[in-house]
């Protein structure tokens, strides 16, 4: 039996999405569990990928300025994998499919930020590559919007994806608790 090879995907928490003008959705909350997540993949030798967007062309998240960074508080290694990409889809025109065939990966933890944008976007774009997914379900954040709060728009994605019919690969949507007890049962063995 193949046994799945994970990758934690962390999309766009970048300053400019955490301005004082587009507040989140318990941020430092999704930070520090993006941040425990990313350890635990770390101490099994699992790739962590923070993919990031980059504007060129938009005048927004231009590469190498601080709308660009990564939030402060992430705890990025050096072993880490940091990804560009050019749209809400995190596998448009950028490289993260051909590292992730590289890798051998068969499935993705995805967290980040924009909810009901880059990981909504993401999120169907891997479920048409065949990857099974696990979002976390209390790992990723969006902003209010004027016509619904940033808390419902995260609970409305999560029963979408929960209740997406599947492709070769499958969805799930877990708490971080959960996921967590699970990595404790197993010995913290992700593979």
């Amino acid at each position: 039996m193949m046994r799945n090879k994970k990758a934690l995907l962390v999309i766009d928490m970048q300053k400019g999405s955490f301005t004082h003008d587009t507040p989140r959705f318990d941020t430092y909350g999704v930070v520090n569990k993006i941040n425990a997540l990313a350890n635990i993949f770390r101490q099994t030798g699992q790739p962590v990928v923070f993919v990031q967007h980059n504007g060129r062309g938009a005048d927004v998240f231009t590469k190498h300025t601080l709308a660009w960074e990564l939030l402060d508080e992430l705890q990025v290694q050096p072993t880490d994998i940091l990804l560009e990409k050019y749209a809400n889809d995190s596998f448009y025109l950028s490289k993260l499919q051909a590292k992730l065939l590289e890798w051998g990966i068969t499935e993705l933890i995805i967290t980040g930020c924009a909810t009901d944008f880059c990981i909504e976007s993401t999120v169907q774009s891997a479920l048409t590559k065949d990857y099974n997914i696990t979002v976390v379900a209390d790992g990723h954040t969006t902003a209010d919007r004027p016509h619904l709060k940033a808390e419902k728009i995260i609970e409305h994605y999560n029963w979408v994806w929960q209740n997406m019919i599947p492709t070769k690969g499958k969805i799930t949507v877990k708490g971080y608790d959960r996921i967590m007890k699970v990595f404790a049962s197993t010995a913290i063995k992700l593979d």
